[in-house]
């Protein structure tokens, strides 16, 4: 079994700690107490909390097949004659894009418009970060 301390919950959701231990009082979020006392939140139940959470789709989503939409603030827009790159802070992660300068013009992305950007891939490559909080004896 999976736990999840707090901090760690929170960091991976992208909100604060304080956030997080607002939603278990609230019991929206469930939490258990650990061998030490800390609260702890299983990884199955944290999971299904973020699934129930998903934004609702975006008005334009059914006129497309991706379903990867991360809404965000433009950060950066450069520019050459062709090509522009454009940058968006989503939440904790930066994306970016690089297109045509004709679409960026026809957009009008400018730094601090808000934009979606929509991924539709068919390589997408994860990576195990470091071993969460385990339970002792659970395998």
């Amino acid at each position: 079994m999976t736990l999840f301390r707090i901090g760690e919950a929170a960091e991976l959701l992208g909100v604060s700690a304080d956030t997080v231990r607002r939603w278990v009082d609230a019991g929206r979020l469930t939490a258990t107490r650990d061998e030490l006392g800390h609260r702890v939140i299983d990884g199955v139940d944290l999971a299904g909390f973020v699934r129930s959470q998903g934004a609702e789709p975006e008005d334009r989503s059914d006129a497309s097949s991706a379903r990867n939409r991360l809404r965000g603030i433009v950060t950066a827009v450069v520019k050459d004659t062709v090509m522009a790159q454009v940058d968006i802070q989503a939440g904790p992660f930066r994306l970016v894009s690089l297109m045509s300068r004709e679409a960026v013009d026809e957009l009008d992305l400018q730094v601090g418009s808000v934009a979606v950007a929509v991924i539709k891939s068919t390589t997408v490559v994860v990576e195990r970060s470091a071993a969460p909080h385990r339970v002792r004896g659970a395998s």
